[in-house]
């Protein structure tokens, strides 16, 4: 095989040329039809997520893994993951293992082999990599250059309607939990990642915020009260160093530590969580959930006097006096500035490069995905019409937020250009169209197809 044919060649063959072939056909000899090849994906697990293939069993929607060689699948070690269970096709270049492949859970999946359909001489160079294939499908294109208004209508419409969506969510959580605890929620697993939000919305459950804020009226001062907040988060998360078998955590923090372990030892707790229901792997070390839970503590002792909720409709309501919406960013990002700024876990000791508890991007997400729905829907409940039309406001003309790869394939699939989603409704509309329309195949009912002119298929 020529040294020259990498994984990134079988991804481009995978994206751009087998999309409308009727002749694919796997190792296992099952007829194949690829109907969406996926989004890059830029998180713990396979290489492409949420495709859709057509085999004999029908429509299969789910994760496709690429290697150069199907024999990397278990060279990998793929076959003790279970991150991996979601993937229903492994797309290689070359077939060389007789075995076929096999999830963690015993599943077994089909093998696309490429190698028999890209010519490939006996002299070893690819004289045409994509010999065969046909030229790439064109899918869902919006022509945005001549007719920009209506992209732009199509992103604010749907940027609108999950907004919508976010805030009716919020409406229900404040009516049945209370404000404080509907957005001390909506912040933890936001906080969470993909990887970490379910067991963060499971420890905002099991220790709720009017727990934690009877630590606020116990006459202790403010380093008292973060060491007391960490200690209840992090021992109901079971995430303290006594509970994970840690042995020294460092020289530096062995008296934090001591601390944390000391108040929750004297609490009598039992841990309602164990480290085993946390991610790390394949999670970026500034984003470990010890860190993420220590931003809450931080957070919370942030509006000790005002409350959380209180304190950032607090933060909404003087956006009047200050026309930087990106302002609001700074309500919630923390830096620490002790020993947190140099500790990325228990004994794991960051860089030279400190990054923040809650960093600007992280902080513009919850703004734009948590703080502002909470806003409308607070204001909904309050019958202030005014602050509900506010905070719909501040999200219609909110910068757009770092792009994520979502967001990234959307443009490429739709055909638009990066100018015309500079605001976080449109960037929002992109995911809301994804989920909406792209992830369940309602093409029929999608408004590009429909503006686009594209017939949808039945």
């Amino acid at each position: 095989m020529p040294a020259t044919f990498s994984e990134k060649r079988v991804e481009e063959i995978w994206r751009d040329y087998l999309p409308g072939r009727t002749d694919l056909v796997t190792e296992e000899n099952v007829p194949l039809e690829i109907i969406y090849p996926g989004r890059k994906n830029d998180e713990p697990g396979a290489d492409w997520r949420d495709a859709v293939i057509n085999t004999g069993q029908g429509l299969l929607r789910g994760d496709v893994e690429i290697h150069v060689n199907s024999s990397n699948w278990q060279e990998h070690g793929h076959q003790y993951d279970p991150v991996y269970n979601r993937v229903i096709l492994h797309v290689v270049f070359r077939h060389d293992t007789k075995s076929g492949i096999i999830l963690q859970n015993g599943s077994k999946i089909p093998t696309l082999a490429l190698e028999k359909y890209v010519d490939t001489p006996s002299g070893g160079k690819i004289a045409a990599l994509y010999a065969g294939a046909v030229a790439p499908v064109p899918r869902c294109r919006l022509d945005h250059q001549s007719n920009p208004m209506v992209t732009g209508e199509i992103l604010d419409t749907a940027g609108r309607q999950r907004f919508a969506a976010k805030t009716g969510l919020f409406y229900e959580d404040i009516a049945r939990e209370g404000a404080g605890q509907a957005l001390y929620g909506g912040i933890m697993a936001a906080l969470g990642y993909s990887r970490n939000k379910d067991p963060m919305t499971t420890l905002a459950r099991l220790v709720p915020l009017p727990e934690l804020e009877t630590i606020f009226h116990q006459g202790i001062t403010d380093t008292e009260c973060l060491t007391y907040l960490q200690a209840r988060l992090l021992g109901a998360a079971g995430l303290l160093p006594s509970q994970r078998g840690m042995g020294q955590t460092g020289t530096g923090v062995n008296n934090r530590v001591d601390e944390l372990e000391k108040i929750w030892s004297a609490g009598r707790e039992k841990a309602r969580m164990s480290a085993g229901d946390w991610h790390f792997f394949k999670v970026r070390p500034g984003n470990y959930p010890v860190r993420r839970i220590a931003a809450v503590s931080y957070l919370l002792l942030r509006y000790r006097n005002t409350g959380l909720s209180a304190g950032l409709m607090n933060k909404i309501r003087e956006l009047k006096e200050n026309p930087d919406l990106r302002s609001l960013e700074a309500s919630v990002f923390i830096t620490a500035g002790d020993y947190r700024d140099d500790y990325l876990d228990f004994g794991l000791k960051a860089g030279e490069t400190k990054t923040a508890l809650l960093g600007q991007e992280r902080a513009a997400d919850i703004v734009i995905n948590v703080l502002l729905p909470f806003a409308a829907a607070m204001g909904r409940i309050n019958q202030s019409p005014e602050e509900e039309t506010r905070a719909h406001e501040i999200y219609r003309c909110y910068p757009a937020a770092a792009e994520n790869m979502v967001e990234k394939d959307m443009r490429q699939k739709l055909g638009i250009n990066r100018n015309t989603v500079k605001t976080a409704q449109r960037q929002q509309g992109l995911i809301h169209i994804y989920k909406s329309f792209c992830l369940p195949e309602k093409c029929r009912d999608c408004p590009v197809f429909h503006t686009a002119g594209i017939p949808a298929k039945n």
